[in-house]
């Protein structure tokens, strides 16, 4: 630091001021600064930095696959209001978060000088998988982690039944179902909801047919559900299912929506220019990841857990060209 600061002209004090993000400095003065900083390979030391202000300024993100689109607009979301609350952030990605591995990564993480850990996705991992330093601020979404720790989730349960009632207020006998994935508890409450829904309106519930997150998947199940002259609406599990379904009901001859009716469920941007444009349920996962910060944020300043701290973020019906009434 003194190297830096005889270089910079200024004082020690000064150049202090400048590592730890202060604004009482000068912006000439900052850029000089920052400029023999870089000049003599100079770094901050942070651990130095987190014990006087008790804060290391970062925080842990656990996910389990970050290429799926709702993981990854959700950690965008974390690193947002991270940056704006000037935190850095720790990724760890854990494919088969019920196992060790999710215990392995929480300690990889927590030996990573964090003040807080934000659980994107953790598939069907228990608490007992999730295993935590004492008083460590922690917020989770959309997992069966939700009744333990704080945490922002979609309301799942109202859009699916938002997407059920819309099929069904047109005009079709029945709904069937293209599922996600089985370690996804997104997944699970979207088809428990499905059936449910179907069942309280006194409808057929038909066999759901297994799919995952992918267009593929939605369009091997469109295959399967298109040589069925008696499907005439489909809820899919998230909008890539859903335009791989209509690809393939369009290949066999199944006109969308004249034929069958299709809703997919996320609101993703692409959804609005598919053909024909897809009625779907939006979610904000970026406000997700914005409010899983702020959750650990506000356990780091009250020094406090309260496990029944719930934020439930609407979802939105979108209705576009998809959906129609049924063929007479």
């Amino acid at each position: 630091m003194s190297d830096v600061a005889r270089l910079a002209g200024v004082s020690a004090q000064t150049v202090s001021r400048v590592a730890a993000g202060s604004e009482h400095v000068r912006p000439d003065t900052r850029e000089r600064v920052l400029r023999a900083m870089n000049q003599l390979g100079y770094t901050p030391n942070r651990a130095a930095q987190a014990l006087r202000r008790g804060s290391f300024k970062a925080i842990g993100v656990l996910t389990q696959q970050i290429q799926r689109t709702g993981e990854a607009l959700t950690t965008a979301g974390v690193l947002e209001a991270a940056t704006t609350a000037d935190y850095a952030v720790n990724l760890v990605q854990v494919e088969r978060p019920a196992s060790d591995d999710l215990r392995e990564a929480v300690y990889r993480l927590s030996h990573q000088a964090i003040d807080g850990l934000v659980v994107v996705q953790a598939g069907k991992a228990g608490r007992e998988h999730l295993v935590l330093p004492p008083a460590m601020p922690v917020a989770v979404s959309d997992s069966t982690l939700v009744d333990y720790y704080p945490s922002a989730s979609a309301d799942q349960a109202g859009g699916v039944r938002d997407a059920v009632e819309h099929l069904l207020g047109l005009g079709h006998r029945t709904v069937h179902h293209v599922c996600g994935p089985e370690d996804s508890q997104s997944s699970l409450v979207r088809r428990a909801t499905w059936a449910r829904c179907l069942q309280e309106a006194g409808r057929e519930v038909p066999e759901p047919v297994p799919g995952g997150w992918e267009a593929a998947a939605g369009y091997e199940a469109g295959l399967r559900l298109a040589a069925d002259p008696e499907v005439t609406a489909v809820f899919c599990a998230n909008d890539e299912l859903a335009l791989g379904l209509i690809r393939a009901m369009h290949e066999q001859g199944r006109r969308v929506p004249q034929d069958v009716s299709v809703v997919g469920f996320d609101g993703l941007a692409v959804g609005e220019f598919s053909f024909p444009p897809l009625t779907t349920v939006r979610q904000d996962f970026k406000r997700h990841g914005r409010e899983m910060v702020g959750l650990v944020l506000e356990q780091a300043a009250s020094g406090t857990m309260d496990g029944s701290r719930s934020i439930v973020i609407p979802t939105e019906l979108i209705v576009r060209g998809s959906t129609a009434p049924p063929a007479t």
